[in-house]
């Protein structure tokens, strides 16, 4: 295993984000822990441990609240070797012509703007840590779906996420993309027992993370087996 790490994941307040904050911590990582939600990373912080785990409770889409997440994480554990840029929403309303442009403006907002936020923030500590930055995109952002807006939101992710392993290899740093399937996220109201678990992806996260640096696992793609 690699040494202990500083990690720090946005939307980790429920699904992917919580079961990778739980997966980082079991392989000996530390977290810190922003979303909207206080009450929730309150609770995950207590199942964590206060030794494992620091929260602050912020809106991604705020350029200034994220700059203030990621200066009281660099503050408490004093460095930063990995940010996780995992904040991210879907869509109530299908396809471009019946789709809701309200919508699209919180769309943007947090699965393209605030991964932007995320990015710029924590590059200049990741430089000094010759860290990773990794961001949840999609396989939706690897295909062609049907008018499919939130699909295009994931595709700008994909392709940031390999413009950005560009540019941090000049600085030895790492940059991965993880692109699942259909997750079993609050992103939907019924359960889905036979699509990918977000301890699936937390599994990937840490796969990542754990890679010797020598190794940049530029992309994950996973999907469900049936």
């Amino acid at each position: 295993m690699s040494k202990s790490k500083i990690v720090l994941i946005t939307g980790a307040s429920s699904g992917i984000g919580r079961a990778t904050a739980q997966e980082l911590v079991k392989n000996g990582h530390k977290v810190a822990l922003t979303a909207r939600s206080e009450d929730k990373l309150n609770s995950l912080v207590s199942e964590l441990g206060q030794d494992n785990a620091v929260a602050f409770s912020a809106d991604a889409t705020s350029f200034d609240a994220q700059k203030e997440v990621v200066e009281k994480t660099v503050a408490h554990y004093g460095r930063l070797d990995v940010a996780f840029a995992n904040a991210g929403i879907g869509l109530n309303a299908a396809g471009t012509e019946n789709g809701d442009p309200q919508e699209w403006d919180k769309l943007i907002d947090i699965n393209v703007k605030a991964l932007l936020w995320t990015a710029n923030l924590t590059l200049p500590h990741l430089r000094e840590t010759e860290g990773h930055f990794i961001m949840t995109a999609s396989a939706a952002g690897r295909r062609a779906i049907k008018g499919s807006v939130y699909g295009a939101s994931k595709w700008f992710a994909y392709g940031f996420g390999n413009n950005l392993a560009e540019e941090m290899k000049e600085w030895n740093g790492r940059c991965t993309t993880i692109c699942p399937g259909v997750v079993n996220t609050p992103f939907f109201d019924e359960a889905k027992d036979d699509k990918l678990q977000p301890e699936d992806v937390a599994e990937a996260v840490a796969f990542a993370i754990d890679a010797h640096q020598r190794n940049s696992v530029r992309e994950i793609y996973l999907m469900p087996t049936n």
